[in-house]
């Protein structure tokens, strides 16, 4: 029975991950299977078709050089016999290629646990907070909300709109709160409450990019005078539709915010899903889950074998 269940599962990952990864497939899965099943020589002609193919589709110069001299390797050594052996060669080095941002979110035993969610406005944050409370709940976690974008009236109130539809307290101030302030205040009540997480919502855009990087290096502070550990993940969201510009974001927060781990949102509506592999390739931080719908349950654990299986498998 639990062999059925396992199976039942598995089958429906992959399908949750088919769907939502529909509108990249369509251009880089689709694109690279009819190019390489459709050729009798595999030459350098092909592979700079497929060089094309991989850039527009947002996989990035690092990682594409890394899967074309792969297969450039195996071409040479005739250990690819014709376009269905390297399509399936490919498709083994990209799950490679982003096997190691596959790591399971596992909060410690530290109480509270808190989580910091940093990432520029637009991305989904305050969404994707909503998403993993909910998550985290089904994990049999009691959690908290902390407003801490206090510099947007909208962001709060949903927050507190999620709060709602997920049965879990928000601590909140007047928009224009200090943020740290509220963070803390926000940790400091799970603490009395015995609540196990807090996660922490942040703004995503002050006056400039170094007064946004001061602002969290100050709630990092704040937060340490309650718990030296703490936070003990910031997390870094991410929105597929932006592609090569989520690199970048990686770059900017990485060091200035301590970032530990990833989340990538709007897999579903994007044909930039590619941009996994890009971050695979040039900045492997644990990609924990992505955003593969509008309910509250779409935030999925990041599964490698199923998102290299959505790319390709209509």
């Amino acid at each position: 029975m639990n062999e059925k269940r396992n199976h039942a599962k598995r089958k429906s990952i992959l399908a949750r991950f088919s769907n939502a990864l529909a509108k990249t497939r369509s251009q880089f899965g689709n694109g690279i299977s009819s190019l390489l099943l459709g050729t009798r020589q595999l030459d350098e002609s092909i592979l700079e078709e497929l060089r094309t193919q991989l850039l527009i589709s947002d996989v990035g110069v690092a990682a594409t050089d890394r899967l074309l001299d792969n297969l450039s390797r195996a071409i040479r050594r005739k250990k690819l016999r014709d376009g269905e052996t390297a399509l399936q060669a490919l498709r083994v080095d990209i799950e490679n290629t982003v096997e190691p941002l596959q790591k399971q979110f596992e909060p410690s035993e530290s109480r509270p646990f808190v989580i910091l969610v940093v990432g520029v406005n637009g991305v989904g944050k305050t969404t994707t907070i909503g998403k993993l409370s909910h998550y985290l709940q089904e994990q049999g976690h009691s959690v908290l909300l902390a407003a801490g974008d206090t510099y947007r009236a909208a962001a709060i109130e949903q927050l507190q709109a999620w709060g709602q539809r997920t049965g879990v307290p928000v601590i909140s101030q007047r928009p224009g709160a200090d943020s740290a302030s509220v963070i803390f205040d926000a940790v400091e009540a799970a603490g009395a409450r015995g609540t196990d997480i807090v996660i922490a919502d942040t703004a995503g855009r002050l006056q400039n990019k170094s007064n946004l990087m001061a602002e969290l290096a100050k709630i990092r502070r704040v937060i340490q005078r309650y718990d030296p550990a703490a936070p003990h993940e910031t997390l870094l969201v991410l929105d597929a539709n932006i592609g090569q510009n989520a690199i970048a974001q990686v770059h900017e927060f990485k060091d200035a915010a301590e970032v530990s781990g990833l989340i990538v949102t709007k897999l579903d509506g994007s044909a930039k899903a590619g941009v996994v592999l890009a971050i695979a390739a040039e900045n492997p931080l644990p990609l924990y889950f992505v955003g593969l719908g509008e309910a509250h349950e779409d935030l999925h654990p990041f599964n490698a074998r199923a998102y290299v299986d959505g790319l390709f498998v209509s």
